[in-house]
């Protein structure tokens, strides 16, 4: 079944994440979501995830997508999630992929290749996307071995996601320019600090507390990705309180051509 090795990495009575439904069904409509999960875990990676056979394709890109058409973005195939997993964004308290995850992109997406199933068997996927940051055509390349180094081990999970050249390509870097949730605007640090940050619950064994161990690790990390400004040496002021102000008007001007698309209600589910 498509769920079945996100499952075999999990212990859904220690993790708050979704189980899966298995009884979604393939949407037949042009239009799919997808969605980029910035996810800071054992590293800082972005799930680029797409809709297709009622769960979500997923691929980790180590560096993020760019919109350069000249830079092709090593994306590792990973398991497949469910559906519900596409508009998280919180904590993973411990387990497999511990950490913070950012809903740093969602959209929908649409095919470019006939037939979506021979596409992949082939490793040649066309698509277009319609994000708040990512839009127009990309395509996901399987290629050889990590990275595609001559004579490294060939296990079919080493693709690249490279922009088409469009009136959306560019040589700016999105990830630098627009760091930020689409959710809530925030930086790891800013979805950390919450009061009581979102983790699923969805599971009756889960209690979906956060433990402070994992917790510790992933603000330690952030230190490298978002380090906390200090004042001036000698200054008598206090640093700079961290607002989403900035953050929201960042994420405004990156999506000014956007209009989001329907809400789609999901359902958690119990395992």
């Amino acid at each position: 079944m498509a769920l079945d090795e996100y499952r075999r990495k999990r212990d859904f009575t220690k993790t708050p994440e979704p189980a899966g439904d298995t009884t979604a069904t393939a949407r037949q409509a042009p239009a799919r979501f997808f969605c980029v999960q910035k996810h800071l875990a054992t590293a800082l990676h972005y799930d680029f995830r797409i809709e297709h056979g009622g769960v979500l394709l997923s691929w980790a890109v180590p560096k993020g997508p760019s919109l350069d058409p000249a830079t092709k973005r090593l994306a590792m195939h990973v398991e497949d999630h469910p559906m519900q997993y596409g508009e998280f964004e919180g904590v993973i308290p411990e387990g497999y992929g511990a950490g913070v995850v950012m809903l740093w992109d969602v959209g929908t997406w649409e095919p470019e290749s006939d037939d979506v199933d021979a596409a992949l068997e082939k490793g040649d996927l066309k698509i277009r996307l319609d994000g708040y940051k990512l839009k127009g055509s990309w395509v996901l390349v399987r290629t050889r071995g990590w990275g595609g180094r001559a004579g490294a081990e060939d296990d079919g999970r080493s693709w690249l996601l490279i922009k088409h050249k469009d009136e959306w390509a560019g040589d700016i870097d999105i990830t630098e320019f627009a760091p930020n949730s689409v959710k809530s605007s925030g930086s790891f640090r800013e979805i950390l600090a919450q009061e009581t940050p979102d983790v699923w619950v969805s599971n009756r064994n889960s209690t979906g507390d956060a433990s402070m161990e994992t917790l510790a690790g992933v603000l330690k990390k952030l230190d490298k990705f978002e380090p906390v400004e200090k004042p001036p040496v000698g200054s008598t002021t206090s640093p700079p309180q961290t607002t989403s102000a900035p953050r929201k008007a960042t994420a405004k001007k990156a999506a000014a051509t956007k209009t989001r698309p329907a809400a789609r209600t999901r359902k958690k589910t119990s395992s």
